[in-house]
């Protein structure tokens, strides 16, 4: 697996190495401290002074509660949204190309504390199971410095390799309307329908990005990843979000597509980073069809 540490590159090139399997880390800038300690203060609000240490502060059904006020808190707080953008500009991104979805604050607990819901520990897995683009760009930030125990593993033997899952049997509408609305009420289990591998995974050998707080690892939607298990004393807190080129989308641009068959889309979440208007549904509907369209909800609005 090529790792580039290349600031300097073109924000072009960068897509197009990401579209090959490359991993890419940025440095942290002053736009992305900026988001970290927006995000500091309203993980603070919510889980006190020590969020590193959150599962002492509640039981676990507590946690899910205020991870549930947390997170759409945060997603539409005007300055998330204001730092993001100043974010991928320090990046290099086009503001006429680059369509961005919201950023996510996630949470990785001890694993025996809370993995589930809307804590979920990710099983090996590809974005594009779940009717992501195939151009679409994963954006993975630290809040707080980690550890490997706490982190994110890529398994990168699988990059080109088929895997039998249940991406077939996903809707994206479906998950709208039922999946993510009820991500709450999972706490000690996770009964949700999501694509799983149906065939046993070597996880060996996978890497483990160590980054600072602030520093972001950039990777294809395409790439198998997944949630590492937690077994240290301490959460992980992270920012995580997704962007797409415009005209990587309508000229259908990106990685190779080996085993990803979901129905749906998930372009319309995205929203031009200058101005915020949303995906052409021109564009959107050469990934649609009227069958997808009546599955369930094509835009996810929470309550």
């Amino acid at each position: 697996m090529d790792i580039s540490f290349d600031f300097s590159t073109c924000e072009g090139e960068r897509r197009a190495r990401t579209y090959a399997g490359a991993l890419t880390i940025l440095p942290p800038t002053e736009a992305s401290l900026a988001l970290v300690s927006h995000a500091r203060h309203l993980i603070e609000e919510a889980f006190g002074p020590n969020p590193i240490q959150a599962q002492l502060a509640c039981p676990a059904e507590e946690a899910a509660l205020r991870l549930s006020r947390l997170k759409p808190h945060f997603i539409h707080h005007p300055i998330t949204r204001e730092l993001l953008s100043k974010l991928l500009l320090a990046y290099g991104c086009d503001p006429k190309r680059t369509y961005q979805d919201v950023p996510r604050i996630r949470s990785a607990f001890p694993s025996k504390y809370l993995s589930t819901g809307i804590a979920y520990a990710h099983h090996p897995h590809r974005d594009t199971w779940y009717s992501a683009p195939m151009c679409q760009i994963n954006w993975w930030m630290p809040i707080y410095d980690f550890d490997p125990t706490q982190g994110m593993a890529f398994h990168p033997r699988y990059w080109n390799h088929y895997i039998a899952n249940g991406s077939a049997d996903f809707s994206y509408y479906r998950w709208n309307a039922d999946g993510r609305k009820n991500a709450a009420k999972h706490v000690g289990t996770d009964t949700r329908v999501q694509p799983h591998p149906e065939e046993p995974i070597e996880l060996e050998p996978e890497v483990c990005c160590v980054v600072p707080a602030g520093a972001v690892i950039v990777f294809s939607a395409a790439h198998l990843h997944s949630t590492v298990n937690n077994i240290s004393d301490r959460t992980r807190w992270s920012v995580d979000f997704r962007t797409v080129d415009i005209e990587d989308v309508e000229d259908h641009v990106g990685a190779p597509n080996v085993d990803s068959f979901p129905t749906g889309t998930s372009l319309r979440d995205f929203r031009r980073l200058d101005d915020a208007a949303p995906m052409p549904e021109a564009s959107v509907a050469e990934y649609d069809s009227i069958e997808d369209v009546s599955a369930g909800v094509t835009i996810y609005a929470p309550a």
